[in-house]
């Protein structure tokens, strides 16, 4: 949901950008990030489990993002009658995605990532209150063995040894099935779920960064960081696109010793998870040294040059052609990403194949065996 309306917000601003009537694949991206986004939230709110938190901020998103939306409209009207009005409503638009809804979509973010970490530590815990019903079980039944060999001088009891066999089975199941499991888990979490956060994050830093990059061309520099601030009388939106270049990329610049490319890097264990990382932060590059090329032209005051080497088809020159190499690679990590972490989950999950039903078979069969075992004796002394 994030990503779906961090994306639209781009596309929106390329769409206007490109003026008069827009591209119809930048129309196409934008409906289906909002249709995405809609979607979601009706998914969200079903899988929230009773979370107040989250709640308020579905019903958060869900009462701006109509608002949104019909901002976009205008914009995109006025833009197309050629009326300087549509920039302003654009930057209106980008303000509330930035400052309203994107922030709500990541506490929401945050929250869930949350009770996901929790829901690992609950499923990962030992069942030792099981374990140790088994164990006082079978001891309980060695018990009544040794009491029944003493008094009846009978070395076996074939139906209190089926029990006990029937509980032992039952309890290395438990205990083994369960650890199988808890390591399944484990590498889920590992080899899936931290890289799917740092690519998630990294890719809505390169979509931040994008929408940026969009808008420092939109405002013409009408929109400055103000007095007495970092970066005051700079350019806001070139401001905050460097900021997420900087976070995607890291110190070094080179997306791979830092960053949150850095970090993807590290935490992909195979060539298919590592290979994308890679492209990506190549394509990353490329962007900031053609961006830099583009301010240069904008800083000129050649405008139509400038635009040209932000949303231009020239693939050797655009901005726009190295940022959607750039998402397309983050794509194909996170679809391999998200392979991985179902792969090593229905693993853990299959440790447990069958145990409810076994259970329940074993402890009749238990109850059955004793059951008989007992009466047997008892019928020797009547």
């Amino acid at each position: 949901m994030y990503r779906s309306l961090a994306d639209a917000n781009t596309a929106a601003s390329s769409r206007f950008l490109a003026g008069g009537l827009e591209p119809a694949e930048v129309r196409e991206r934008y409906d289906r990030d909002i249709a995405t986004a809609s979607r979601k939230l009706v998914t969200a709110a079903a899988a929230t489990d009773g979370s107040a938190d989250s709640a308020a901020e579905i019903e958060e998103l869900s009462r701006l993002l109509p608002v949104y939306t019909a901002r976009i409209e205008a914009a995109r009207a006025n833009n197309r009658q050629g009326l300087p009005l549509g920039g302003a409503w654009l930057r209106n638009a980008n303000d509330l995605m930035q400052e309203e809804m994107l922030p709500a979509a990541e506490r929401l973010y945050q929250a869930e990532k949350e009770r996901l970490r929790t829901d690992y530590a609950t499923a990962q815990g030992f069942p030792w209150v099981a374990v140790g019903l088994g164990v006082l079980t079978v001891g309980a039944l060695g018990g009544v063995q040794h009491a029944l060999y003493r008094r009846t001088n009978r070395r076996f009891n074939v139906g209190l040894l089926g029990a006990t066999a029937a509980c032992g089975v039952l309890l290395v199941w438990v205990a083994a099935g369960h650890t199988l499991a808890s390591a399944g888990l484990s590498d889920s979490y590992e080899r899936g779920v931290r890289s799917l956060n740092v690519l998630n994050d990294a890719r809505i830093s390169a979509l931040k960064a994008r929408g940026g990059e969009n808008l420092t061309l939109v405002a013409r520099g009408a929109v400055t960081v103000p007095a007495g601030q970092k970066f005051a009388g700079q350019d806001s939106y070139d401001v905050a696109y460097r900021a997420e270049m900087a976070r995607l990329l890291g110190p070094e610049g080179d997306g791979r010793s830092g960053g949150l490319l850095g970090q993807a890097l590290e935490l992909a264990d195979d060539p298919a998870g590592g290979d994308p990382v890679r492209a990506a932060a190549d394509r990353a590059g490329e962007w900031r040294e053609r961006h830099l090329k583009a301010r240069e032209y904008d800083e000129a005051g050649d405008y139509e040059q400038a635009l040209r080497r932000v949303i231009g088809a020239e693939k050797d020159e655009a901005t726009g052609a190295s940022f959607d190499r750039l998402d397309a690679a983050l794509e194909k990590a996170l679809a391999h990403e998200q392979g991985e972490f179902e792969r090593a989950a229905r693993t853990g999950g299959g440790a447990l194949t069958g145990l409810v039903a076994g259970a329940l078979v074993l402890a009749a069969l238990g109850t059955a065996g004793a059951g008989v075992g007992i009466a047997r004796r008892l019928a020797e002394y009547r």
